[in-house]
């Protein structure tokens, strides 16, 4: 009889409805498989297309791509994430990754691009403060 009383005791506090509980307070919480696992299936697809080495642009360069209208592709993107794991490998610490007439400036430790030029900007031929290029 207490188990009888138990279960009751126990539906009581889960609403009828399918996943959805009741939390201490009364109120209704959504618990819903479909989310968490569209949550969990995003969340993979995110580390798997990460791993490795995640390229990030600095707000300057941000700025200068918008300003001389340089676009970046995904596939151009994953193109110099490969130059910076690369450079990487060989212990660069600053960059400079050629693509055609386009220039990245990237500090390879936190795999972040600093800057970018086209090559209405590269017509001095003089990059400082690198230690290593890479030409894609």
């Amino acid at each position: 009889m207490n188990n009888i009383q138990f279960q009751r005791k126990y539906s009581a506090a889960t609403s009828p409805v399918y996943g959805t509980q009741l939390s201490p307070a009364g109120k209704k919480q959504q618990v819903s498989e479909s989310r968490n696992s569209a949550f969990a299936q995003a969340l993979q697809t995110n580390l798997q297309k990460n791993a490795g080495a995640q390229l990030t642009f600095s707000k300057h360069a941000i700025q200068r791509m918008d300003s001389r209208k340089i676009e970046v592709s995904p596939a151009l993107a994953a193109r110099i994430g490969g130059a910076v794991q690369k450079a990487d490998s060989k212990g660069v610490k600053e960059a400079l990754i050629l693509s055609g007439s386009t220039a990245f400036i990237v500090h390879v430790p936190s795999r972040t691009v600093v800057t970018t030029m086209d090559s209405g900007e590269m017509k001095e031929n003089i990059f400082t403060h690198i230690d290593g290029a890479v030409i894609l």
